[in-house]
């Protein structure tokens, strides 16, 4: 028997890579060994991001923390594979020689070919954790044109996953005891276009909500430009997509808008939110910001701040604006605004939005809720409603022993809250 230990970095996108991977392996006579796992393997893989600074630096400390471990003997071969290695093979296999073959992120098939498994083709998933989520992957690659952004030379045009893969990847992610699907891709508003003809997430979620054990969808990665209205109709009526959505609006300004080439305005953006707003009554609505991006004067930063005090985001994160070599911002767009006012304007923007969290988590208390169970932490379950998303958003704390609630739904009363998280009890199963 062979053994491989797969260590993943980046986004919940690489993380559904590496579960399709492992789940072709043990047909072909693998062990697989947990990412923590501390002995020896035949095979040791990492699955890289490489789409900022930060996340291209923790991807080559971990490929040499590997080749560091294989030196040892902890592992005969290091493979990588994943998004910095689609990008900069040339320049890693000169300056790592010690890896023993480099991999892009498009096709997992040469990797499990380098391993003599066999292409499967099989929609099966290997879970690396016992979570009642999981994320669903439902299309690959971009064909949007971001300015700053290197994803579309990273990962390829865009390519949507036929839904009666998905559908038959949702009802073995059930089988497994999941009760939520995260819908997840480059452009998730963008499904359909190649394969149909159409935007066809609405239909899709109308099919994924009729797999027995899914009990909430949940959309993450939506592109407002062309926003598909009939995805609004699903969540207002359909009880099991949640009232919530991720829509990476970036900016306000025109100026900016244009630069970043996200094809809306302003007053388009209003719009959009303002129909989000009426048609989904009560829904969350989770986006990002960049700041000290170029044409980002005083005047466009005041407009952005303006505008998150007029839209009251349930959820929002942010980060300042670093060019990306190879994307046409970084070759057309001059970077003026200094790292400290980058800074600055960072910690303004947070700081107004941490306080528009706190009102609206306030607001709160005294409601009851439906929560999701996902895990039990130190006599605390740490829960989540239709509302809040896991990794990034807060989540809903009560203090409870009782294991056997981990994976089910319960309903609590709020009645704590902070910027972040809330505090509440349980008031029924």
């Amino acid at each position: 028997m062979k053994t491989v230990r797969v260590i993943t970095l980046g986004c919940s996108k690489n993380t559904v890579d590496t579960e399709h991977l492992l789940a072709q392996l043990p047909s072909s006579g693998f062990v697989i060994r947990p990412e923590d796992w501390g002995g020896s393997v035949d095979w040791l893989l990492l699955n890289t991001c490489g789409f900022i600074g930060d996340a291209k630096e923790e991807s080559v400390q971990a490929i040499l923390e590997a080749v560091e471990s294989k030196k040892k003997g902890l592992a005969e071969k290091v493979l990588v594979f994943g998004c910095l290695s689609q990008r900069y093979a040339k320049e890693l296999s000169e300056e790592i020689p010690e890896v023993d073959a480099w991999f892009g992120a498009r096709d997992l098939n040469p990797v499990l070919k380098a391993l003599g498994a066999e292409p499967s083709g099989s929609v099966s998933r290997f879970r690396t954790d016992h979570k009642p989520y999981a994320y669903l992957k439902i299309s690959e690659g971009c064909d949007r044109r971001c300015s700053y952004c290197a994803i579309p030379f990273i990962r390829g045009a865009h390519r949507s996953v036929p839904m009666e893969n998905l559908v038959a990847e949702a009802e073995t992610l059930a089988a497994s005891g999941v009760k939520e699907l995260i819908l997840i891709a480059q452009d998730s508003t963008f499904y359909g276009l190649d394969l149909y003809g159409r935007r066809a997430l609405a239909e899709l979620l109308k099919r994924l909500s009729d797999v027995p054990g899914i009990e909430w969808l949940r959309i993450h990665y939506s592109y407002p430009a062309d926003f598909p209205m009939d995805v609004l109709e699903q969540m207002a009526v359909n009880p099991k997509v949640c009232r919530y959505l991720d829509i990476p609006l970036q900016h306000i300004s025109d100026k900016v808008l244009e630069n970043m080439h996200r094809h809306v305005d302003g007053a388009w953006t209003r719009e959009l939110i303002g129909r989000l707003r009426r048609e989904v009554p009560g829904v969350a609505l989770r986006t990002t910001m960049i700041v000290g991006h170029p044409g980002e004067g005083e005047e466009e930063f005041d407009d952005l701040l303006d505008f998150i005090r007029e839209a009251r985001f349930e959820r929002l994160g942010a980060f300042t604006y670093s060019e990306e070599e190879g994307t046409w911002g970084a070759c057309n767009l001059e970077d003026k605004v200094p790292e400290e006012e980058k800074s600055r304007r960072l910690d303004a923007l947070m700081s107004l939005q941490a306080s528009i969290s706190l009102e609206c988590n306030r607001a709160r208390v005294g409601t009851v809720e439906r929560v999701l169970v996902d895990d039990l932490v130190d006599g605390t379950l740490v829960c989540r409603s239709e509302f809040e998303s896991p990794d990034v958003d807060g989540e809903i704390l009560v203090s409870s022993t009782d294991s056997s609630l981990v994976g089910k739904f319960i309903n609590v009363r709020i009645i704590g809250a902070d910027e972040y998280d809330l505090i509440a009890e349980i008031c029924g199963v």
